[in-house]
């Protein structure tokens, strides 16, 4: 038998899930149920892994599989589902094999945003990451890369997110982008174009907008996601 916060939280993690295909955040969790700590959050988590109601997935961020739900939440959702003439494919029954639940890719994280590593000189794939397809929005390429500096911190971006980009040469106004300065400098900025110059902003006021002539940035990806382990 579940406490009414462990049915809140797992009530939670579903409708997320058949809403957008993945889990919450922690944080996210810890907003819904109104909880001080994340470290609510973690206890109540692995009571419902050890009675078998999720499954926490090794080496994958917010990756949580719902395996069942208890039998009154279940009738609930058999009670609400909309009666259809055609089949329908439920986002989450009671138990889905793993791949169904995350719809994963694995994408190669190519190194670190830093200061005098260019992409291009990055030779070697460091390791991959398990990214929701869902996540990959549109056609073209996707890559990722670890992040270093806290420049991008007011966007929600941290030292240590793997943030996912999509391949691409050209950017809206507003758009965060991966930025080659001057073939040599890779850097991970909110790009502005301004008559024949490129403003790279950073996302902390601890750090200057740079303001560079439009020949000397090139646009090397858009951001369309990010990864963060807990």
């Amino acid at each position: 038998m579940l406490t009414r916060k462990q049915l809140e939280l797992l009530d939670f993690i579903r409708s997320r899930v058949d809403a957008e295909g993945v889990p919450p955040s922690f944080d996210e969790m810890k907003e819904a149920l109104d909880l001080k700590s994340k470290s609510g959050i973690h206890r109540l988590i692995t009571a419902l892994e050890e009675r078998g109601f999720i499954r926490r997935l090794a080496h994958r961020a917010r990756a949580i599989e719902i395996l069942r739900l208890p039998e009154a939440m279940e009738r609930r959702e058999n009670r609400n589902r909309p009666r259809r003439t055609e089949p329908v494919v439920t986002a989450l029954p009671a138990a889905l094999p793993e791949a169904a639940v995350i719809h994963a890719m694995e994408l190669p994280v190519m190194g670190r945003i830093a200061a005098g590593v260019p992409i291009e000189a990055i030779s070697h794939v460091s390791h991959h990451v398990a990214v929701p397809g869902s996540m990959l929005g549109g056609r073209g390429q996707h890559f990722a890369l670890e992040v270093r500096g806290d420049s991008m911190i007011e966007a929600g971006i941290n030292d240590g997110d793997i943030v996912v980009i999509r391949q691409q040469a050209t950017a809206d106004n507003g758009d965060i982008v991966v930025a080659l300065i001057e073939e040599q400098e890779a850097t991970l900025k909110r790009y502005r174009r301004k008559g024949g110059q490129i403003a790279l902003e950073a996302a902390n006021p601890a750090y200057e907008t740079r303001v560079l002539p439009e020949g000397a940035v090139r646009v090397q990806g858009r951001l369309v996601g990010l990864i963060r382990n807990y």
